[in-house]
């Protein structure tokens, strides 16, 4: 019965998502160009809170859970486990005073109202995965940026999302460049829980009634660790150990 009702749900879901892209796409392009950046931020951030409210046409809540405060002014790591794209406007909206930016795939600085404008110009990392010739300089440069302006990388470690919830093992080597570039910085392991619930049946129809979670851990300052590894060892543990 829900699967059946979630037909004409997802797609007015669908077109309130689509009708935002498109309404806030002018928006951060007077901000940016007549504005700059921090008038771009707040667009940006005023745009996923618009798509979290698109959630409610599925019966969908989003929570962050965190018990520990996050250093300001001080360049962040975020790291996350990888369900969905519902895992990042949220994440992006909950963490909005840290300045998140994405590590994203170079096809989606294209074609994309929103968002593939914000990847462009918000400071995010377009990368190719198939060549790395081209995603290791860009890696190591959008490093170099969070440090420099003290702002926040987000960086899903499982390299593609799960489909059914299951953590996957960690692809380090982005980690690492971040780690080595990003000296000062402070790493945030997240633990996002039923945001694959939404695409449980796929893309259409969608899940209805879940709620999704973002259990934002303690922070772990880089420095403070000489083995890189077994830094990156801890994060997914604690990652994982809070995925149900």
């Amino acid at each position: 019965m829900l699967k059946l009702l979630s037909y004409p749900l997802t797609a007015i879901y669908y077109l309130c998502f689509f009708l935002t892209l498109v309404i806030f796409h002018p928006i951060q392009w007077i901000c940016f160009n007549l504005f700059g950046y921090q008038a771009h931020k707040l667009s940006v951030d005023a745009l996923q809170y618009c798509l979290m409210l698109c959630g409610y046409v599925l019966g969908t809540r989003f929570s962050c859970i965190n018990a520990h405060d996050i250093p300001k002014d001080t360049p962040i790591i975020f790291v996350a486990n990888h369900q969905s794209l519902h895992d990042i406007y949220p994440l992006t909206w909950y963490m909005r005073k840290h300045h998140p930016k994405f590590i994203s795939k170079i096809e989606l600085g294209k074609g994309i109202p929103s968002v593939s404008y914000n990847l462009r110009h918000g400071g995010a990392a377009l990368i190719d995965r198939k060549n790395p010739r081209q995603s290791l300089p860009v890696l190591m440069k959008f490093g170099e940026y969070i440090e420099a302006n003290k702002r926040a990388a987000v960086i899903f470690p499982e390299g593609t999302r799960s489909k059914t919830g299951k953590p996957k093992p960690f692809q380090t080597k982005g980690l690492e460049v971040l780690l080595k570039k990003i000296p000062s910085a402070y790493v945030v392991p997240v633990s996002i829980n039923n945001s694959w619930k939404m695409l449980k049946y796929g893309k259409y129809p969608m899940g209805l009634g879940n709620h999704v979670t973002f259990t934002i851990h303690k922070p772990l300052k880089v420095s403070t660790f000489a083995n890189k590894e077994e830094l990156i060892n801890s994060i997914e543990t604690t990652i994982t150990n809070s995925i149900h």
